[in-house]
Order: structure tokens, then C-alpha cells, then sequence
């Protein structure tokens, strides 16, 4: 026989889980009550750190408070995601970043100080940046077929420049390389701002690269624009072919997102992910972000979810099949 000790007992509980969601309700509704922080894992003047500044004054204007964009480099962005981990789960610290980070860094880290799935809440899928392959002005090769048949002619006699072993760069070469049987050789760089002048300085074949970086020596005529690697034409050069029309399916451009730590009241995570949906929708926002070679989204916390999902099966494909070794 059931005690009204039982139905007590159901109805405080019942009480303490409506205080509860109430309390938590309340809470979503005063955020943002203090300053946020927006770490991004890269120096200043990379993607993510450019497109942290283009979106932060509007999105402080959306929240009524300041957006502090703050950089903390380091451990191929393991520094960066390891203060999000550790950081309280209110919404006030969120990490910009590429989605590759994620990806790439558990292939080539053996101790890390997160676990990329399990640390962090999506909040934002801000974008989307593709990368241009680029040939010096010296190749005689004019277009896509006229490159590869250039490599399958003389296996290994080119070269392309990377950011570095495991970059974004380099994983999208491999995946080409794979996927059209051709044998270009791998020169790795400490960063773009090195990969870019060897392809200029005509020290390296070719090299994938973001737009901004590379279309100022388009117009010079030192380097030639020859694919791009997401799954549709830019608007910057809307003639440039993609990889997806030779290759089915090939899809290397990035995510940008917008990360919280776990455990992040999901209405908290609603309010920011519908505030940088937003922001992303503004027209001078849409044309820096455009300018700076990211194709404005503003996914939901669910589609940010769904793509990192596909990019890491991607990326970590393609670091496999380059043989990344871990430190």
C-alpha cells in the first residue's frame, strides 16, 4: 500500500525540481550580468581571432554588455581549451576557434588537458572558411585538370606549402592527393605567414590558403587561383572551380564555431547561439566576414553539433591516411 510518506515525499521532490528550473529560468533571463570572454587558441590576426573581432562589437550591442576578445595561443590550441575546461559553466568564457583544432589535436597531442567531445557545449556555427588552392606564377599548369595531369606526368617533381605538419592545409592536400592518386610533396611551414611568401618566392608549387592572404598576388598575377576546397564557389572568384567537381563529396572548408563548457544552462547556450545568429546577420558584418574568406551562418547549437560531427570524421580521416604521429 503506498504511504502518504510516499506522496510527500513525490511532491517535495516535484517542488524542489520546479524551484529548481524556475532558479536556473531566472538566471538565463539576468545573463549576461557581467563582461564575457571570447578566447580564441591562435595568436592575434588569424581566422578565428578575426572573426572574433568582426562579430564581438555586435554581439556586445545584443547582450548589453562587453565581449572581450582574448587570445591564449599555445599547444596547438591546447592552452586555450584547457582554461574553457576549466572555467565555470555559465556561459561568461566561450572559445572561438576552427573546427579542425578539434579534430587534429588528439592525433598529434598524447597527453591533453580536455577531451574535445566531452569538455565542451556547441553554441554557434558562425561560418564557414574555405581554403583556395594557389600555384605560382612559374607552373604552367592554368587550371585543375592541367595540374593534375602536370603531377601524374612526374609523381613526387611537386611541392606545396603548408601552415604545418597536421594544418588544415596540409590535411586538405593529403585528402587531394589521396583522393586524385597523385604524389605532390609535403614542405611544412611554421604558419601561413611563411607558406605564403615561399609560394610567392616561387620556393613551392603550390599551397592552400585562405583568400584574404593570397588575393592581393592574384591581382599582381604572382600566383594563380586554380581550385577551392568547400563544396560551392566563392563569391570572391565565383570562376575558381571547387575539388567536389573532380572529387565527389570533397569538402575541406572549416568551421568556424563558437564553443561553451559543458554543463552550460541550455538556455543560457540558446540566448548566445541566437545572439550570434544575429549578429552574422547584419549587413556590414556579412561583408567583413565575406572580405575575410567566411561565409556567414549562424548555426544553431544542433547544426554546429552536426557539422563538427562530419568534419572530424573528415579531418582525422585524411590525418590518418597522412600518417600523423603523435608527440
Amino acid at each position: 500500500m503506498t504511504t502518504p510518506h510516499f506522496f510527500k515525499a513525490i511532491a517535495a521532490v516535484s517542488i524542489a525540481c520546479s524551484a529548481l528550473a524556475a532558479s536556473l529560468a531566472s538566471h538565463a533571463q539576468q545573463f549576461p550580468s557581467k563582461p564575457i570572454r571570447l578566447v580564441v587558441p591562435y595568436s592575434p590576426g588569424g581566422l578565428p581571432d578575426t572573426v572574433a573581432r568582426i562579430v564581438s562589437q555586435r554581439l556586445s550591442e545584443g547582450l548589453g554588455q562587453a565581449v572581450v576578445v582574448e587570445n591564449k595561443p599555445g599547444g596547438s590550441g591546447a592552452v586555450a581549451a584547457g582554461m574553457i575546461a576549466q572555467a565555470p559553466a555559465d556561459g561568461y568564457t566561450l572559445m572561438m576557434t576552427d573546427g579542425p583544432m578539434l579534430a587534429i589535436t588528439p592525433l598529434v597531442m598524447k597527453k591533453m588537458s580536455y577531451d574535445p567531445v566531452k569538455d565542451f557545449t556547441p553554441v554557434s556555427l558562425v561560418g564557414k572558411a574555405p581554403l583556395f588552392l594557389a600555384v605560382n606564377a612559374s607552373v604552367k599548369a592554368n587550371t585543375l585538370d592541367e595540374l593534375i595531369a602536370q603531377a601524374k606526368a612526374s609523381p613526387g617533381s611537386m611541392n606545396y606549402g603548408s601552415s604545418g605538419l597536421g594544418s588544415i592545409h596540409h590535411l586538405t592536400a593529403e585528402a587531394m592527393n589521396h583522393a586524385l592518386g597523385i604524389k605532390v610533396t609535403h614542405v611544412p611551414f611554421k604558419g601561413s605567414a611563411n607558406s605564403i611568401p615561399a609560394l610567392v618566392g616561387e620556393q613551392v608549387h603550390m599551397a592552400f590558403a585562405s583568400p584574404p592572404s593570397l588575393m592581393g598576388f592574384v591581382k599582381s598575377g604572382k600566383v594563380k587561383l586554380l581550385a577551392i576546397n568547400s563544396s560551392k564557389r566563392s563569391p570572391l572568384a565565383p570562376t575558381v572551380p571547387t575539388l567536389s567537381e573532380r572529387i565527389p563529396g570533397f569538402d575541406f572548408a572549416f568551421n568556424v564555431a563558437v564553443l561553451a563548457k559543458v554543463g552550460t544552462p541550455q538556455a543560457i547556450v540558446d540566448r548566445l547561439s541566437n545572439e550570434f545568429a544575429k549578429v552574422v546577420k547584419f549587413p556590414d558584418v556579412i561583408q567583413k566576414l565575406e572580405s575575410a574568406g567566411v561565409d556567414p551562418i549562424g548555426g544553431s547549437s544542433e547544426q554546429l553539433a552536426t557539422a563538427l560531427r562530419s568534419e572530424t570524421k573528415r579531418v582525422q580521416d585524411a590525418g590518418k591516411a597522412a600518417d600523423l604521429k603523435v608527440e
